[in-house]
Formats: structure tokens, C-alpha cells, sequence
């Protein structure tokens, strides 16, 4: 690697635009047995995760992704006691699913130890001691293994997943076939998110087929939104739900619901920025009326 390319982390956004960060320090650059690793210290978005050359989060705006990715579907549900966690090897899930005081246990289940192990070790105000929580049931497997084999329904669950590459860890676990699996872990209840990829003008693809494949398992499915500056801009989310509905909530009911059950205080997310979320743009509701692509394991994948 030259000394020009190891001050700069040059990202595609799409083929044809690059977004370009400054890098301060490299504090770690490696490889596991399934993706390239690096934690660098990036200007202006601090310590960083970026997994095979893609940002999975930053310091600055990690609140924005992870809140948005767990407190919908949590405040949507009565009660939710048992949650389970795909990918999220930063540990900052984990971390807003623990802020929840109705959650009992919280098993995560992540196939790259190293990833885990180093984030726990190099990015502490992500996890904030997430791992250690007595709630925590930590586990390095591969997922679609793991919900094969569960019986006992979880109340939530939450696929922080890199992107769905040929060539990446996650690629099979957008799929339609580990979505049913998901949905048949739920309790009656049950509600689940994962990330979907940018949403877009120019780029929103992967995010209406993921949100159109949760709507072929689901009986009831959600797409919304967040922007996330260091992912490049608006970022997308599908929500598959067993009963419940988020959209149906009140700005003062979520807001309420986060004051009985929340501990300490959220930096992005409540009532109003959930309205938001929600309230889609045109194009996109086009895009999601439009394009009925749903993911199989026989379906090539592509970046978002």
C-alpha cells in the first residue's frame, strides 16, 4: 500500500462517485478468515470500523445507524424480553438493545471473532461495555446455523449485517430462505430490522428488494430511513413484523414509551425523528411500488 492511499480511505458510494476521508492513524489493518479488518482514526468521524474497505461505523455518527437500526421495533413491542442479534461485531447494537430495561437476555451471534475481539479492544465508546452486561449471551457461529436450531421465540431481532456482496460473510443472510427462518424464531409478537443498504436518488436498489423480500415472509413489513453522513447519505431499513405496527404510534406515545422504558439518553432518536423515518420520499415509495426483485439463495447479489 502506498503512503498516499494509507492517508486517504477512498469508498465507492456508487461506481462512478468516491467519497474520500482523511486518515489520521491506522490502529489496526488485518484479516480474519472471512473479510478484511481495519480500525483507523478517521478527521472529523473518529475510530472507525471498516470491513473489506466498506464503513461499517464511526464515533460521530454511530448513534444515528444504531439507534435507528434498534428503537423502532423495540418501542413498538408491548414487552420485548428475549433479542437476537446477527453480525454487530462493535458491540453498539447490543449496547441499544441493552438500554432497554424490559430486555432480559440478548444473544449475539457473529461468525468473525476477530472482528469482536478487536473492536472490543480498540473501540470502547462503541460497545461501552455491552459484551460484559450479565444480559449478554455472546456467540461465534454462523447465524443461518443458529436460528436452524432455535425453538424458544425471541421478542426482536436485529441483522447488523456488512452488505450483501458476492464475495462477503452476510451474502446468504438477505435472503428470503434465512428471512423465513428469522420469522419462524419470533414469537407471536416478534418484530425484526436489518439494515438495507442506501436509500437514495441515485442509489436504492438492494434497499427495495430487501424491504420487498421481508414483505413476501411477513405478515406485515416496513421500509424507512436515516441519514448517515459517513455511510454517504440516506440509509434504509426494513422492518418485518409478526403484529405489531410502528407507524401506528403517536409521536407522544413513542416518547412516553422511551421515558418508562429507556436507560439514559438517545442522541437521535424519538417521536419526531420517527415520524420522519417513516414519511418516505416519493422516489422511493416508487422504487418500492416498482421493483418486486426478492432475494434467494439462487439470486446473485450485488452492492448496494
Amino acid at each position: 500500500m502506498s503512503e498516499e492511499s494509507d492517508r486517504w480511505l477512498n469508498e465507492n458510494i456508487t461506481p462512478a462517485i468516491v467519497q474520500r476521508t482523511r486518515v489520521e492513524a491506522a490502529l489496526y489493518r488485518g484479516r480474519s478468515a472471512y473479510q478484511s479488518i481495519e480500525v483507523l482514526e478517521l478527521a472529523e468521524l473518529g475510530r472507525s470500523l471498516i470491513l473489506d474497505g466498506k464503513t461499517q461505523s464511526t464515533e460521530e455518527d454511530e448513534f444515528v445507524y444504531h439507534e435507528a437500526l434498534v428503537h423502532p421495533a423495540l418501542v413498538a413491542h408491548h414487552s420485548p424480553r428475549r433479542v437476537f442479534i446477527a453480525g454487530g461485531g462493535e458491540g453498539a447494537t447490543l449496547r441499544e438493545v441493552l438500554r432497554h430495561r424490559t430486555v432480559r437476555q440478548a444473544v449475539m451471534v457473529d461468525i468473525d471473532r476477530e472482528v469482536v475481539e478487536i473492536c472490543r479492544r480498540l473501540l470502547p465508546k462503541h460497545h461501552q461495555g455491552s459484551f460484559e452486561d450479565p444480559r449478554t449471551q455472546l456467540l461465534f457461529e454462523d447465524a443461518y446455523n443458529y436460528l436452524a436450531g432455535v425453538k424458544d421465540g425471541f421478542d426482536a431481532a436485529f441483522l447488523d449485517l456488512t452488505d450483501p456482496t458476492e464475495e462477503g460473510p452476510s451474502h446468504p443472510l438477505f435472503t428470503r430462505e434465512f428471512l423465513e427462518l428469522v420469522r419462524d424464531s419470533l414469537a407471536p409478537q416478534g418484530v425484526m430490522v436489518v439494515q438495507a443498504g442506501p436509500a437514495s436518488a441515485i442509489s436504492h436498489g438492494s434497499f427495495a428488494a430487501i424491504n420487498h423480500t421481508l414483505a413476501d415472509v411477513f405478515p406485515r413489513a416496513f421500509a424507512y430511513v436515516a441519514s448517515v453522513p459517513s455511510f454517504g447519505g440516506q440509509w434504509g431499513f426494513a422492518m418485518g413484523s409478526m403484529e405489531p405496527d410502528p407507524t401506528s404510534l403517536s409521536q407522544q406515545e413513542i416518547d412516553l414509551r422511551l421515558e418508562k422504558r429507556v436507560t439514559g439518553e438517545l442522541r437521535f432518536y424519538d417521536g419526531v425523528a420517527h415520524t420522519g423515518m417513516f414519511s418516505l420520499p416519493k422516489f422511493l415509495r416508487q422504487a418500492l411500488a416498482r421493483e418486486k426483485r426478492i432475494i434467494t439463495g439462487q439470486s446473485p447479489m450485488f452492492v448496494p
